[in-house]
């Protein structure tokens, strides 16, 4: 088989599963279903491997498969463009995308929807492999705009909802405000660069370094940062950076396999990976850099207050992913490009773990997500106990673990930055990681150990639809199909950082596909003098803040919730006031909704009242009615019926026409 056919195969194996099953669902039965999209996405995950062995071996690809328009000298095609970068997405996300698939057979089993789920999770894989292999803006467009609809169809898979069609409504409404603006970056590149195709305009950038353009009457700005802010805010949209966030912690109305499968490998991580594979134009724009460094850092802090209250097992995972991504931001603005893909796939595997076990724990509580209603689980659940203990040690970077790799790197990386704006950065994120390891064993105290408080438990939210199950029932381990996917996430959670760190940070791992500015972004090569290999890495971290604030955070889950209980409660009743504030979400969801939706509405309303009431039915339909009535009214006095008034008309009229013509 030559290598264009194997890349071709990559997508469009899950993409023939999802037809299959989606078209022929009621035939083939829900074996069938499930077992064509696994075996669509099992092939996408063998010729990824494959894939990957022929660019470690030095073959790369950039090239046009298929062209569909073209006009003058504009030119749209279909084109792939394999290197190091995107056959590391490649492998996440069929991998992850796999995991989710052998999961959803257990979590999903008593669902009426069973083959429509499993046609929508392999079409969301088809479209987030298309944008990750595209060489050109129209394609990378197509599988943005993709993973958002399929993202819908998930988000809202149960349509009976209200609270699902509203989540849904909203994340698709969020991220159409972040696509304006990344149609309006692409949009300048085609107006400025003549091509969407990424190596002409990668090539072409330096000599627009310092091309201005005014977008104001009297203000100028660098063509470069308008592109690459423009193109942040697409990211800031798909991958939930302050302020459009907000729809992230509502999409968890979805199954839990979605949670997994759009917060850990994919949709998310879109606009991560979308900026990193534009670091030629990042680069030369410092502008742009420390805007995505500061959004980033905001996210990053502020999103993970929030998850220190919440008491829903998703949500506070949620809110995790939004830090987290809040990190990887942070580590683009640094122009550590690699590191935040390195984190970006550490936290793939324990974040999907984390999602997973939620769903395993889920299960066992007979759909009960209110950790409130948990504790003690840890001998019913033994595997579902082990496995989220590992994912939650690798999100708070302990030592040794996959995201203490990644994770410390960031912070690193952050404090040899010298960018504006990388003070409160720094801050930031080593401030996040108290709050990280909180609100993580938090979750994790109260839902596996301590007091049993699941016998009289009413379940404030379910997340099977029609779940008719008791809920006096003794909690259970999870099938296999369940638990498998947890042990094989939790392998790499264990073992991929120190096994990638030296190649994929410090060595040339990604080669030409991350072009970094050393002279000017002094970070990674700094970093890179004080690397001395993953072990010492690790024994050296056990004496730097990072260490010692994750520490910190896990004992005072500890004490919090496992030794003083009634504290909680007294310090929520003592700051009243901040806990309102993050209990509201900062108010952006009441702020939107009076602003953006009561906005909508009055405007709505207005136009309803003078265009559709006053102007089309007042003066155009009744009026123009009312002015045939009084005409036909004054015609109706002249047509009287008497032949002496029509003979008078007419004397009357010869009169006229005498005395005109006379």
């Amino acid at each position: 088989m030559n290598m264009q056919t194997l890349y071709l195969t990559v997508p469009l194996a899950p993409l023939a599963g999802a037809l299959v099953a989606g078209l022929f669902g009621k035939t083939i039965g829900r074996t069938g279903a499930h077992l064509v999209t696994i075996a669509g996405v099992l092939v996408a995950f063998v010729c990824s491997l494959l894939i990957f062995q022929d660019v470690l071996a030095g073959h790369t690809f950039n090239g046009t498969i298929y062209t569909w328009l073209t006009s003058g000298k504009l030119s749209l095609e279909v084109g792939f463009l394999i290197d190091r970068l995107t056959v590391v997405m490649m492998l996440v996300v069929t991998f992850v995308s796999l995991m989710v698939h052998i999961y959803t057979i257990g979590y999903m089993h008593d669902d009426p929807g069973y083959q429509r789920f499993f046609s929508y999770i392999a079409l969301f894989t088809f479209s987030m492999l298309m944008l990750v292999m595209s060489n050109n803006f129209l394609q990378l467009f197509f599988g943005w705009e993709a993973v958002g609809l399929v993202s819908y169809l998930l988000i809202g898979f149960w349509f009976t909802r209200d609270t699902a069609i509203y989540a849904n409504l909203k994340a698709f409404l969020v991220n159409r405000v972040g696509d304006f603006g990344f149609l309006l970056g692409i949009g300048l590149i085609q107006a400025y660069f003549g091509t969407l195709d990424y190596a002409q305009v990668f090539q072409a950038a330096p000599q627009f370094a310092d091309h201005a353009i005014t977008l104001l009457e009297g203000h100028s700005w660098s063509l470069l940062t308008v592109i690459c802010i423009l193109l942040f805010i697409g990211a800031m949209g798909k991958s939930a950076q302050f302020p459009l966030h907000v729809w992230l912690p509502d999409s968890m109305e979805g199954p839990t396999p979605i949670s997994a499968l759009i917060h850990a490998a994919t949709m998310v991580t879109a606009g991560i990976f979308m900026v990193a594979r534009m670091s030629p134009l990042f680069e030369l724009s410092d502008t742009a850099l420390s805007f995505v460094m500061i959004i980033g850092a905001i996210t990053a802090l502020f999103m993970g207050f929030l998850g220190m209250i919440q008491n829903d097992i998703k949500r506070v995972i949620a809110y995790s992913t939004l830090s987290q991504l809040g990190y990887m931001t942070v580590a683009l603005g640094a122009s550590a490009y690699s590191v935040a893909i390195f984190h970006l796939m550490t936290h793939a595997f324990f974040k999907a773990l984390l999602f997973l076990g939620a769903g395993s724990v889920i299960i066992g509580m007979h759909h009960d997500q209110d950790i409130r209603n948990m504790g003690g689980l840890r001998k019913y659940m033994p595997i579902t106990w082990i496995t989220m203990l590992i994912g939650s040690l690798a999100l708070i970077g302990t030592p040794g673990l996959s995201g203490f790799y990644s994770k410390d790197s960031i912070i690193e990386a952050v404090q040899a930055s010298h960018l504006w704006g990388s003070g409160f950065a720094a801050f930031a994120v080593t401030a996040s990681v108290f709050v990280t390891a909180f609100y993580s064993f938090r979750l994790y105290f109260m839902v596996f150990h301590g007091k049993e408080r699941f016998h009289n438990a009413h379940p404030a939210h379910c997340d099977v639809e029609g779940d008719t199950h008791g809920h006096h029932h003794v909690p259970h381990e999870s099938p296999w199909v369940v638990t498998l996917p947890l042990v094989l996430l939790a392998i790499p959670s264990i073992y991929s950082g120190w096994a990638y760190i030296q190649p994929m940070l410090y060595g040339d791992f990604f080669g030409s596909a991350i072009v970094i500015n050393h002279a000017a972004h002094p970070a990674m090569e700094e970093l890179k003098s004080e690397f001395h290999g993953p072990a010492e890495m690790a024994m050296h971290a056990l004496s730097t803040a990072p260490f010692w604030l994750a520490l910190a955070g896990v004992l005072s889950a500890y004490f919090l919730y496992m030794v003083r209980k009634d504290l909680p409660e007294k310090i929520r009743e003592k700051t009243g006031i901040l806990y309102t504030i993050l209990d509201n979400k900062y108010g952006f969801d009441r702020f939107n909704d009076w602003f953006f939706a009561g906005g909508a509405r009055l405007i709505g309303g207005r136009l309803w009242r003078w265009g559709d009431v006053a102007a089309i039915d007042g003066l155009l339909v009744n009026g123009s009615a009312r002015v045939v009535g009084r005409i036909a009214r004054i015609s109706r006095e002249l047509q009287s019926g008497y032949i002496y008034h029509y003979a008078f008309a007419m004397i009357i009229g010869v009169a006229l026409l005498a005395t005109w013509f006379v």
